[in-house]
């Protein structure tokens, strides 16, 4: 149930993006509606979407996996943390590329 309610909630903010980028082309005359600057704001909002749900579901599983751990055996608490922070970072990194390659791709949606 949750699995559709997320899917139904992606598919509903993307259609959303469309009817906004619509409703946009549609006030200049002439333009086509798919043209580069708008697959590259709806690349940017793709890439910061999917990255933050990823990063977060992924240090959601880690965090929920180091704690099942350190409760079955408290006495390798320190033997799981650092591992866990370590990949904590990882997937941060990840999430913050995501951001990254979505400011780039804004850059080229506000410059004619």
């Amino acid at each position: 149930m949750k699995k559709i309610t997320a899917l139904s909630s992606a598919l509903l903010v993307t259609f959303y993006t469309f009817a906004a980028f619509a409703q946009e082309a549609a006030a200049a005359p002439g333009s086509n509606s798919f043209d580069a600057q708008m697959m590259a704001a709806l690349g940017a909002g793709i890439a910061i979407g999917v990255g933050a749900l990823g990063g977060a579901l992924a240090q959601g599983r880690v965090a929920a996996a180091a704690l099942e751990g350190i409760a079955r055996n408290p006495g390798a608490d320190a033997k799981i943390r650092t591992p866990m922070i370590l990949g904590l970072a990882l997937i941060e990194s990840l999430v913050l590329y995501a951001l990254l390659i979505a400011y780039f791709l804004q850059g080229k949606v506000g410059g004619h």
